[in-house]
């Protein structure tokens, strides 16, 4: 399911990503016959991802696509990031990129991690904002994290 309009619109009926009810709506398991990864995506009732780059976009879809299983995936995508040209990636990192990752760390090399003393969890739209505000006020020491995905939650 493909929800476009991540609160970008012009008002409360423009706005139709409402993913905070998606979450509620996923569930989480403790189950103790859980071995693997995989293992919990076939016991979850559904995905829930918002990409930030377009080839993690593509590898979610691919990911979706080559598994043994089916189980349904929201994909969160603000109008922003289509023409954002940050969100955008080379040819190289669909071809012979890697799969989805479901956590991308601090991209920029200017930010030495000895020198981090704040770290940022975010999703979606909201990294480049948080980017675009440490560049302009020149701070080196805090380091921002997406999540891309967000259920199930990637604690490992």
């Amino acid at each position: 399911m493909l929800l476009p309009h991540g609160f970008d619109g012009q008002g409360p009926e423009h706005s139709s990503s409402r993913v905070e009810r998606f979450l509620q709506l996923s569930d989480t398991t403790d189950s103790p016959t859980i071995k693997s990864k995989m293992d919990v995506y076939q016991e979850v009732n559904m995905q829930i991802v918002n990409c930030t780059t377009a080839a993690n976009y593509f590898h979610v879809l691919r990911r979706q696509m080559i598994r043994p299983f089916r189980k349904p995936l929201v994909v969160i995508s603000p109008k922003k990031l289509l023409k954002l040209r940050e969100a955008g990636s080379d040819i190289e990192e669909f071809a012979h990129g890697h799969n989805f990752l479901r956590v991308i760390g601090e991209t920029n090399k200017s930010i030495v991690p000895n020198n981090v003393r704040k770290v940022v969890m975010c999703s979606g739209q909201v990294y480049y904002d948080l980017v675009a505000e440490r560049e302009k006020l020149g701070k080196k020491d805090i380091a921002i994290i997406r999540v891309e995905q967000l259920s199930p939650f990637p604690f490992a």
